[in-house]
């Protein structure tokens, strides 16, 4: 290691108290992380790109560094499904610390990436707290039966007011107005378990029949209407 002239010819001084890094909390253990293979967990990340047309949510499964499973979710962009899809591929097997610094193309994801990374570096992962974490799978269960992310799409305008297109529950197919035309409920399909009993055979009007439901005062509406064309 090459010194200065003026560093070199300063006198030594020892150093007081050296204290060791914080401990955090890592799936139910206080550890003194030094290195990338000490993180394990189960967390998430957001991260939008520089024109802020997309969001992008990474969810990882770290084991001693190495992640084993990802789930990429992403909205606003179609160019960014394609990134997406490349990371799906390229994430898994790498330490968080390759992660990092692997071009993962859509900007969004890259900064997802960033801000998991702190999750983990500062011990405020979902599973900080869980003896052992969390299993291989957890990752896919956060989208639920019918493997689909939730995804809400709402839209507006002062003119014709508020219109639902989409909820957790599914993709609205009407919304209920009362007297006063005001929305006080709505009609969904859940499009995960849609596909998977067409998938299965099952005649299209019966699984429509089947996975469609409604929230709120739905069967009060003086009216419904479809917010898609009326």
């Amino acid at each position: 290691m090459n010194y200065s002239t003026e560093v070199e010819q300063m006198c030594p001084i020892q150093r007081g108290p050296n204290h060791a890094n914080a401990p955090i909390p890592v799936e139910g253990q206080w550890l003194n992380v030094k290195e990338v293979s000490a993180l394990s967990g189960v967390s998430h990340g957001v991260g939008s790109c520089a024109p802020q047309q997309g969001a992008a949510k990474l969810t990882l499964n770290i084991k001693q560094g190495i992640i084993e499973e990802a789930l990429i979710e992403t909205v606003g962009c179609s160019g960014m499904t394609q990134s997406a899809a490349m990371a799906a591929e390229i994430l898994t097997g790498k330490t968080i610390l390759e992660a990092l610094n692997t071009d993962l193309v859509c900007d969004a994801i890259n900064v997802a990436m960033r801000e998991i990374f702190l999750q983990y570096a500062y011990g405020r992962t979902q599973t900080a707290f869980s003896e052992g974490g969390l299993s291989i799978g957890a990752c896919l269960e956060d989208l639920g039966k019918g493997l689909v992310s939730q995804v809400g799409t709402h839209y507006g305008t002062q003119a014709k007011g508020a219109r639902y297109l989409q909820m957790a529950e599914g993709y609205i197919t009407r919304l209920a107005l009362d007297e006063h035309d005001e929305i006080i409920g709505y009609e969904f399909i859940h499009q995960g378990k849609l596909m998977a009993l067409l998938a299965e055979g099952c005649p299209p009007e019966k699984a429509l029949a089947e996975t469609k439901g409604c929230y709120g005062r739905f069967d009060e509406a003086a009216r419904t209407i479809n917010p898609r064309h009326q």
